[in-house]
């Protein structure tokens, strides 16, 4: 079974996310911001990483290219999941090395079509 890190510091929308992908048959942890998501990494050894971009602490694009430029985790695929929709926000998220970007508020089908795709490839 494959396991997902949630990155999200809205207990709303983490739980809404983390239902989805349980739902789908997916093993899933989850974290309030980027300073948790990186001790979690440690642990739990994610085969990707869904997170939103905006949190205290340490924000996603931090976490993102911490992640990318860690030998351990480099090839873990990345999901931002934000309410920044505008192109720029989307650019600038692929640019810190995500590989893939939906805008909240989002489909169901797209989030989950876009984690199992990731995961497959």
């Amino acid at each position: 079974m494959s396991k997902v890190l949630i990155v999200e510091d809205s207990l709303a929308q983490r739980q809404m996310i983390s239902d989805l992908l349980k739902g789908s048959g997916l093993k899933v942890i989850v974290a309030c911001d980027g300073v948790e998501a990186l001790e979690h990494l440690e642990k739990f050894n994610p085969d990707i990483v869904v997170m939103d971009i905006v949190m205290p602490r340490m924000n996603g694009y931090e976490l993102c290219r911490r992640l990318k430029a860690d030998p351990k985790t480099q090839n873990v695929p990345v999901v931002m999941c934000s309410s920044k929709g505008e192109e720029f926000d989307r650019y600038w998220g692929m640019k810190q090395g995500a590989d893939a970007y939906i805008a909240k508020p989002f489909q169901p089908v797209e989030l989950i079509g876009t984690v199992k795709q990731l995961l497959r490839a």
